[in-house]
């Protein structure tokens, strides 16, 4: 969200901003409906004022002893007028209010000045790349024969219990899982990060405030039943699957005013992860690479509203996850994000795909990406300064690892001619075993 006064002062900027991210967004119609409620609230105030103008009139008269009686009943006539130009233009305020916040959450922010400007995908640029793609002297096999072949996995059964997608990781595979999970996890946790097990399911505005509403919407599972207050009642407002943790990890300290001494806030959070990939028709339909529910350790960082600071907090959040690639000893490429490719809320972004055998191409683990206030604006998370100005924070977040979509990697990258998978040396520890062995 951007504040109403900048779209006003910048509506060129901001419609340019929606040309190079593909978007539609009525600008005109937006600063028109915020002129509506400037005129409807100067109204409704002028009237509030002339209700207790005539409230005090009548008061004062009435504490007279000899009062006006007349007098009286023509200010009562007249608070009724008033009362009743209330009763008409209050629920006008509202109406239009919500159109505006409604119309407000479509507009895009303002990319950095030097991302690249593209269409789509194609207009992503490499920008660094790291580990030697591995040779192997046979026939490789992907993931979804290895994992039939060493009891791995299950997509049948598990298309049987769960539907279209649904899968169960099975015998070393189940370990590894839970082996990459905490390896990430004890890697945030050495580099300071606060940990979290997060909420997953939500109200709607945490999801408004991270922007996953009313964007990416139809990738959000909303439950049937959202269950019973405590007395019985059952509950009227709906709540949602994440997925990711990055909603639940903004929303924490939603409608607060910080501290500039709390800052920067850095957290990571572990959670089961929901996603309907309606968006995603047709693509990935076997193995698991693309699925309705995983695991992810998330990055976030709330910091001061500096795009020096933010910056360095942007690479700090890439650095993390690199480290944790570079450890498990995976070939992967960072890829800046042009703006037709970067979604709505995205100051800069960056992906990191990581190299899978099978596929001969470097696939999408990883999106870092830095939003300045346009998340804190819907979440209304700001921080008062030394000089106490309050002052909407900059946020951004990071994938730290997302399984199972990383054991594709693990598996074609360490497998070996005999049929076997290799565990990296890192995860040796947390598996009790150093090799997949086919029985």
């Amino acid at each position: 969200m951007l504040d109403i006064k900048f779209i006003r002062t910048h509506k060129k900027e901001v419609a340019n901003a929606a040309k190079v991210k593909n978007m539609q967004v009525d600008l005109d119609k937006l600063l028109k409906l915020d002129d509506e409620k400037r005129d409807l609230q100067t109204k409704i105030e002028t009237l509030r004022a002339k209700r207790s103008q005539i409230a005090d009139e009548i008061s004062t008269i009435i504490h007279k002893k000899e009062h006006n009686k007349d007098k009286i009943e023509t200010l009562k006539n007249e608070a009724q007028s008033v009362k009743n130009m209330l009763k008409d233009l209050e629920p006008q305020l509202v109406e239009v209010s919500e159109a505006l916040f409604e119309l407000s959450l479509t507009v895009p922010n303002i990319p950095a000045k030097d991302a690249p400007i593209g269409p789509d995908e194609s207009g992503n640029k490499v920008i660094a790349s790291y580990g030697e793609k591995p040779k192997f002297n046979f026939k490789i096999k992907d993931h979804l024969t290895l994992g039939q072949e060493l009891d791995l996995f299950d997509l049948d059964r598990g298309t049987k219990v769960s539907g279209f997608r649904g899968y169960y990781l099975k015998n070393e595979l189940a370990v590894l899982h839970m082996a990459v999970l905490q390896f990430a996890f004890e890697k945030m946790l050495a580099k300071g990060f606060t940990p979290m097990i997060v909420p997953t399911l939500v109200h709607k505005e945490a999801l408004t405030g991270s922007g996953h509403f009313p964007f990416g919407k139809e990738e959000i599972y909303q439950i049937a039943n959202p269950g019973k207050l405590s007395d019985g009642a059952k509950i009227t407002e709906p709540l949602y699957l994440v997925g990711t943790a990055e909603p639940s990890l903004l929303a924490y300290r939603m409608n607060e005013m910080l501290d500039e001494k709390e800052l920067p806030l850095k957290y990571f959070g572990f959670s089961a992860c929901y996603r309907s990939e309606v968006g995603s028709y047709g693509k990935d339909t076997k193995g698991l690479y693309r699925l309705h529910e995983f695991a992810k350790i998330e990055q976030v960082v709330i910091c001061e509203a500096d795009h020096k600071i933010a910056d360095k907090y942007f690479q700090e959040l890439r650095q993390n996850s690199e480290d944790i690639l570079q450890a498990l000893k995976l070939p992967y490429q960072v890829l800046e994000i042009c703006t037709g490719d970067m979604g709505a809320g995205k100051y800069k972004m960056y992906d990191i795909e990581t190299w899978m055998p099978a596929r001969q191409k470097y696939c999408e683990t990883h999106s870092n990406s830095h939003l300045t206030d346009w998340q804190t604006r819907r979440l209304n998370i700001r921080y008062k300064t030394k000089d106490g100005k309050k002052v909407f924070a900059y946020a951004l977040n990071n994938t730290a690892l997302a399984s199972p979509r990383i054991l594709i990697a693990i598996l074609e990258n360490y497998q070996t001619a005999d049929g076997n998978i290799n565990i990296p040396s890192e995860l040796w520890k947390y598996t009790g075993f150093k090799q997949i062995i086919k029985k």
